[in-house]
């Protein structure tokens, strides 16, 4: 089971889908889009257990964290 994480304003939400099962990972991928497309920063843990920043959904990717932009002032 994977997970989407998101965090904003509100705290966080945790979005768990099957990889294995082709309706979860489609909304899981729509659910990236939407997000990236929102402006979030998306990154996946590597196998050292740092987070990586990624651009493109990775269905192989057990662990996706979201979170927004920092703006600067």
């Amino acid at each position: 089971m994977a997970i989407q994480i998101l965090i904003d304003h509100t705290g966080d939400s945790r979005h768990y889908f099957d990889q294995t099962e082709p309706e979860g990972l489609a909304k899981a991928e729509r659910r990236f889009k939407k997000l990236i497309g929102q402006g979030f920063t998306a990154a996946t843990r590597t196998a050292a257990g740092d987070l990586k920043a990624v651009r493109t959904f990775d269905p192989t990717a057990d662990e996706t964290l979201f979170y927004p932009r920092l703006v600067g002032g």
